[in-house]
């Protein structure tokens, strides 16, 4: 990092030594994974800044916001409706959840067998090295699976300014009225927070900020249906990754210079990897920071990721948000239809999630799907077997990987990876 930000973590109430000691570890699997890289997009080189400064230039920004009388607001899921939060002249950010930390203490509160990402949340809280939840002046949990339903009974008792949100589990007419209260309900929360009264130009604004954040992932993932692939699997997860924390009109306007460049690349036919490499698509639980283990295997195992079905993806990012309506009232809507339309694993049934799966395999000339599920992530991993046999209807191969965040099974799953992509070739 460029600065000393020891002061500012050490205000923040971060284990110093302990920070020092993920940052150390955060930066070598970078490195490994990222800069050993070949042929990537020059812009890339931004986000190879932004991860030097994850815990430095981005979180002094949050300060320097938070000192000028703007609020942060931490959350763990898609489903939190950053247009909200825009309109009233926040900001939102993602929180830690993508590696082990502080187990032994997390497994004093929680059992063993618990979902992985919940772990991790509990974790990087415990061990006091999370600066963005430890500068988030909101904690916004939400309601979609059991675990973390529960969990949030015990993570009460370790912040002070967590907000539950409900989430329903069914696409009904009473699903979707539940969700409706749930975000006026947190609109009221966000405008006492803030002291800013959300009118409709402000909505429209919000509207606006994340649609174009969307717009440009939007276009980024579609310039990854070319032969040979433009840009990495890797990379692109990184791009996804960063849209959870990084400044917005920033962050839209470094994603719309690697697309100038990638269409550039395709332009030419040049790629990161050789026409007719085995191409896959990525499907399951989300992936965030550090979490680069799977995608490392599959992009040095022969083959290159073209999309992702996930939170931390497409899933998360596909939809727009309806800004042409003029009140309130009607906007609010439009960001209930948008949210509404997430195809997470929680829902029952899902039909939704396996179609858009089948018509990206499509959309991006898939040769195979990687299902994805976290340890102990009950819904992905019994959607897993259903999505596994659709696939399978449709002549599509799929292989399940189900792991956790360590390296212990990096062998194993290579192995299997590597069977799998040869048998597509």
């Amino acid at each position: 990092m460029s600065e000393d930000y020891t002061s500012m973590w050490e205000n923040l109430g971060l284990d110093l030594v302990a920070h020092d000691a993920l940052l150390e570890v955060l930066g070598k699997g970078y490195q490994d994974i990222y800069l050993t890289q070949k042929d990537r997009p020059e812009g890339m080189g931004y986000f190879d800044f932004v991860m030097s400064e994850v815990h430095g230039l981005r979180i002094k920004e949050l300060l320097d916001e938070k000192a000028a009388g703007r609020k942060v607001i931490g959350s763990f899921c898609v489903f939190v409706p950053e247009e909200i939060v825009q309109a009233a002249d926040a900001t939102l950010v993602g929180l830690c959840t993508g590696a082990d930390f502080a187990m032994d203490e997390v497994e004093k509160l929680l059992p063993r067998n618990t979902c992985s990402l919940i772990k991790s949340a509990f974790g990087f809280k415990m061990g006091k090295v999370c600066p963005y939840l430890e500068s988030s002046d909101m904690i916004v949990g939400e309601n979609t699976c059991d675990g973390k339903k529960k969990s949030y009974e015990t993570l009460t008792n370790l912040v002070s300014n967590l907000y539950v949100m409900d989430i329903p589990q069914v696409k009904s007419v009473e699903g979707r009225a539940l969700i409706k209260a749930e975000y006026l309900r947190f609109k009221e929360a966000v405008e006492e927070l803030t002291g800013v009264a959300i009118d409709a130009a402000r909505l429209k604004k919000g509207i606006e900020i994340v649609n174009n954040k969307r717009m440009a992932i939007h276009k980024l993932s579609i310039l990854r249906k070319a032969d040979p692939a433009p840009i990495s699997g890797l990379d692109a997860l990184l791009a996804n990754q960063v849209f959870f924390y990084d400044n917005p009109g920033r962050f839209t306007e470094s994603v719309n210079k690697i697309c100038d460049e990638l269409e550039q690349r395709i332009e030419k036919k040049e790629g990161v990897f050789p026409k007719e490499t085995p191409r896959i698509l990525l499907s399951g639980c989300p992936m965030a920071v550090p979490n680069w283990k799977l995608p490392w295997i599959i992009e040095t195992s022969g083959a290159v990721i073209v999309g992702e079905e996930s939170c931390v993806g497409e899933r998360g990012t596909r939809n727009l948000t309806d800004d042409s309506w003029d009140t309130v009232e009607e906007l609010m809507e439009a960001i209930v239809d948008r949210y509404f339309q997430v195809d997470c694993a929680i829902f029952t049934p899902n039909p939704d999630r396996i179609e858009h799966i089948v018509e990206m395999v499509e959309t991006y000339k898939a040769d195979g799907v990687i299902h994805y599920g976290l340890q102990f992530c009950q819904p992905y991993l019994m959607e897993s077997m259903p999505v596994e046999k659709a696939l399978e209807a449709k002549n599509i191969p799929c292989l399940r990987i189900d792991t956790d965040y360590s390296m212990e099974d990096v062998g194993q799953l290579k192995t299997r990876v590597e069977a799998f992509v040869e048998m597509i070739k």
